[in-house]
């Protein structure tokens, strides 16, 4: 007797299919998976001969061969218990092999029969819409696998649940999507007193998806205007959504098939490993460059980072994906963000002056300073110095703007982008400035001659690179949609100029 069913395996975001066969043969009892399975794969075969015990049913006496093919492939996780215990049931006529056809399987075992939730519950369910199939997972993932559009879902919670419904004794109901919840509270720009520059260049930041370092003593309001990044962004788009999704689905994030439209926004501590920002591991999971994908990345105290580690991030900067590279397999993880960092200006804080005054400076800022690599200070488009508030910016009333009033000029300059990307055949629904390059962005970032004359001068004085160059460009055509200027003039540049020189600046006091 032999039988066949249908699962997956997750390389990244991509689950590939796998079938699952299993043939019984005579001989002496034995219980055997074959095909590159892990760990959690090896010891299915004692979760699923405990399952059968807590329904009443015995392994046959005969020797059981399970291979998951393709044999090359590398398996992973528990989440082939349900198919490998379908499998052997078709095998044995507990289950007519015929039903299994149409459907593919993924799920945990618990000993008495339960099916427990299991990590990728929607992109499984997605790839077996690509097959033509249905999901079959647990209960508790039902909520989340309906979300993939027109896939069938049987959401089970046990597996005799699942015996009386192919039997057509009990039938289970097709579960529905998760509900759309709203993001968490969104702090008010109108917080933060005084910092106008500052907040000015956390606008330009959210308007046109740039890179963003803050410069400055503690308590200065780094931190608190970062915080504040996630209310001027629009919620995330459909296609976005689902990329999102399905990224956390694979890291076991979604609770109870909840989705969410509001931006990621992840601030990992500055112990984090380089395997934990771009990903890795023994089962290779999403770093929190691809947990913050189409979201925020937000890296405080950025030089006590390892550097090694924020030299890892320099490719998915520039590429908007990581690959993890193993002897076996190369995982590829979306990581599409937006960098947004916070650094004193040296080690003591306060720069070299005032009651931080140390009397080591310049040196100990040059020092302090150079933990961070010249070519990522380069993919940052914006470097803000944000000097200490003063008593009187502390006296002053509630700004008379906030979030809201910033969010509706962010808005109105990415509609504008939305549009001229649509328009345009080069570049479809690209969308935002930061992401512009070639000839689509020389099209778009059209100069006026005093204009190129200044970028001209600075890039001859040596402040900029290649890379800089195309940074400004893209900056100063964010600045002009925020004024809603079709073209790109001399006080653009000049103020993109400002940006991109203000870190350096703030470098040496």
């Amino acid at each position: 007797m032999a039988a066949r069913v249908v699962t997956v395996a997750f390389q990244g975001v991509e689950a590939r299919p796998v079938d699952v066969e299993v043939q019984l043969t005579a001989g002496e009892f034995a219980f055997v998976v074959v095909g590159l399975g892990d760990k959690a794969v090896g010891e299915s075969r004692e979760r699923v001969r405990a399952a059968f015990a807590g329904l009443g049913l015995a392994l046959p006496g005969r020797r059981i061969i399970c291979n998951l093919a393709p044999a090359d492939l590398p398996k992973e996780g528990s989440h082939y218990d349900l198919p490998i215990a379908l499998a052997v049931m078709a095998a044995m006529g507990v289950i007519p092999p015929d039903v299994l056809s149409d459907w593919a399987a993924m799920g945990e075992l618990s000993l008495d029969g339960r099916i427990v939730a299991a990590a990728g519950a929607l992109p499984a369910a997605v790839a077996a819409g690509g097959m033509g199939l249905g999901l079959i997972c647990p209960e508790a993932c039902g909520a989340e696998a309906a979300w993939a559009g027109e896939t069938r879902v049987l959401a089970a919670p046990s597996l005799i649940s699942l015996v009386n419904h192919f039997r057509g004794t009990q039938m289970l109901s097709p579960p529905d999507p998760g509900k759309m919840i709203e993001g968490g509270p969104v702090a008010d720009l109108k917080d933060v007193k005084g910092q106008e520059n500052a907040k000015r260049a956390l606008e330009i930041a959210a308007a046109g998806g740039h890179n963003l370092l803050f410069i400055g003593p503690p308590g200065s309001g780094k931190s608190m205007m970062a915080a504040r990044l996630p209310g001027l962004l629009p919620p995330l788009s459909s296609s976005e959504l689902l990329e999102t999704s399905m990224i956390h689905s694979v890291a076991g994030l979604i609770a109870k098939g909840e989705l969410t439209r509001a931006r990621p926004f992840r601030a990992p501590h500055h112990s984090a490993t380089m395997a934990a920002l771009t990903g890795g591991g023994i089962r290779v999971k999403p770093g929190e460059v691809s947990l913050a994908h189409n979201g925020v990345l937000f890296l405080d105290e950025l030089p006590e980072f390892g550097s090694q580690a924020l030299d890892s991030l320099r490719q998915p900067l520039e590429t908007g994906e990581v690959i993890v590279a193993r002897a076996n397999a190369h995982v590829r993880y979306p990581a599409r963000f937006q960098l947004i960092a916070a650094e004193n200006p040296c080690k003591c804080g306060h720069g070299g002056a005032g009651r931080g005054h140390c009397g080591r400076a310049p040196r100990c800022q040059l020092d302090y300073q150079a933990k961070v690599s010249g070519p990522f200070m380069d993919r940052i488009d914006l470097q803000i110095e944000v000097p200490p508030v003063t008593a009187a910016d502390l006296a002053l009333p509630a700004p008379a703007e906030g979030t809201a009033e910033a969010a509706a000029r962010v808005a109105a300059a990415r509609e504008v982008q939305a549009e001229r990307a649509t328009a345009s055949e080069r570049q479809g629904a690209a969308g935002l400035n930061a992401r512009a390059e070639g000839g689509w962005l020389e099209e778009i970032a059209e100069l006026d001659a005093p204009a190129r004359a200044l970028l001209t001068t600075a890039a001859e004085a040596g402040g900029l690179t290649a890379r800089g160059w195309t940074r400004t460009l893209r900056l100063a055509r964010t600045i002009a949609d925020l004024e809603g200027s079709g073209s790109i003039r001399r006080v653009h540049v000049a103020e993109a100029l400002i940006y991109r020189r203000a870190g350096a600046m703030a470098s040496v006091g």
